[in-house]
């Protein structure tokens, strides 16, 4: 890895979350009752080895709670992490990692969570990885072929994609076995991508950013100024704890933050704030 594409990856990152912020603020103002929201940015550095990251958080009218964090850490992974993390143990546990992940929990249970996630980690091998996913309180069709059809046109116009398979390792990936279900109504996931042309998975991950920054404030703005009830707001609470029990039992994301010593703040920014277990 050069530390041109480093550079590159790290600009990138920070570019998504200005614009990503600036259009959930935008939404803010389109929405009513109480005033507009604005993130609130907070810098950290890892404690350790080295790096760190931007948290922006906001809490407002249309969204109860979003989050766009970025992160540029690097360092040495534990022995016993290592192991899982190709490349690592032929670095000698040194790593680089940069990502950018959104969470957006909305006020309205009409209005669909969102999450994106993009990243690009280096040991002795360099790979992208990513996906984004929809979790729907109340399923709308229209709503998730709009999403799926977003993502497919991302996947297709790069080579290195293949939608079909990154749409079912979606499925297969945000799924609570536990309880036999989904989390939502999916998206893409893909990890470990890495083709042989850096320039052409990294193209393809700034498509996958760029088509989520579109797609969900238009679903958001579909649903934006419809009423709902109390019944559905309780819903909502319900199926928000399907997400607590998703990130904080099998998100990779979750785990790598924890054991590399980032941020525990940022990393479970992804948390709703307020959830209720029937």
């Amino acid at each position: 890895m050069s530390e041109r594409q480093q550079s590159l990856a790290a600009t990138w990152f920070a570019r998504l979350q200005d614009d990503l912020c600036a259009a959930f603020e935008s939404l803010e103002d389109e929405g009513q009752g109480g005033p507009a929201g604005r993130f609130e940015r907070k810098a950290w550095t890892r404690e350790g080895d080295g790096g760190g990251g931007v948290m922006a958080l906001m809490r407002g009218r249309v969204f109860e709670k979003i989050g766009v964090n970025v992160s540029v850490v690097h360092g040495h992974f534990s022995g016993e992490f290592r192991q899982a993390i190709p490349g690592a143990v032929e670095a000698d546990g040194a790593f680089w990692a940069a990502g950018l992940s959104l969470v957006a929990h909305p006020r309205s249970p009409l209005v669909p969570a969102a999450h994106i996630n993009t990243r690009m980690i280096a040991t002795s091998k360099t790979w992208f990885g990513g996906g984004a996913d929809l979790t729907p309180t109340f399923p709308i069709e229209a709503d998730t072929e709009r999403f799926h059809a977003a993502l497919k046109a991302a996947c297709d116009a790069h080579p290195v994609a293949d939608h079909g398979r990154f749409k079912a390792w979606c499925d297969r990936y945000f799924f609570l076995p536990h309880r036999n279900e989904p989390r939502g109504v999916g998206g893409i996931f893909f990890d470990d991508l890495a083709s042989g042309d850096w320039d052409a998975d990294f193209a393809f991950l700034r498509e996958v950013g760029t088509a989520f920054g579109q797609v969900y404030p238009e679903l958001v703005r579909r649903h934006l100024h419809e009423t709902w009830s109390a019944e559905q707001r309780h819903a909502q609470l319900v199926k928000r704890g399907r997400y607590v029990e998703f990130n904080l039992l099998y998100d990779r994301g979750t785990s790598f933050g924890l054991k590399t010593g980032g941020n525990v703040e940022a990393i479970l920014m992804s948390l709703p704030p307020e959830v209720i277990w029937p």
